[in-house]
């Protein structure tokens, strides 16, 4: 029987303080989960991601700081660098979104989905918005994302 090939999941970030850092790792934890067999997963910071990760990848889980009511400026350089390379080869790569917040990250996720809208990607999932310190409970919100956006690119449903 011949094996399908793998899926690919990019998880992009910028973490400042450690907060977006930690959740990542988390959501990173949960794409690696031992039922998870048929997914490959690249982690990349935002200042080391290009556009040929975007055109590897299946799936992307983005993850920022909410700085000013705004995404990171590594974020938004990270899109900015890659749009016009990656545009008319994408076809709406299925994308969830992490924010750390110290505010209520509604600002953050606004600027995210009116730029990632002209890519095409599609959420597949609701932001995880963190306000405050990373607790265990919100660990656990960002590992369970990365688990079901690896489980639905495993199973084809994204």
């Amino acid at each position: 029987m011949t094996r399908k090939p793998n899926k690919h999941l990019l998880v992009v970030f910028h973490s400042q303080s450690g907060n977006t850092g930690r959740l990542i790792e988390a959501a990173s934890r949960g794409a690696h989960n031992g039922d998870i067999d048929g997914v490959d997963v690249r982690t990349l910071t935002a200042v080391n991601a290009h556009s040929d990760d975007l055109l590897w990848a299946d799936g992307l889980i983005l993850g920022t700081a909410e700085n000013f009511g705004y995404m990171s400026g590594a974020i938004k350089d990270f899109l900015d660098r890659t749009y016009y390379e990656v545009e008319g080869k994408i076809q709406s790569l299925p994308y969830a979104l992490i924010v750390s917040a110290n505010n209520d990250g509604t600002g953050a996720v606004r600027s995210i989905e009116r730029i990632v809208g002209g890519y095409p990607f599609k959420s597949v999932q609701e932001p995880l918005i963190v306000v405050g310190d990373v607790s265990d409970k919100s660990l656990g919100e960002a590992e369970e994302l990365g688990l079901l956006l690896a489980a639905g690119l495993e199973s084809g449903i994204f």
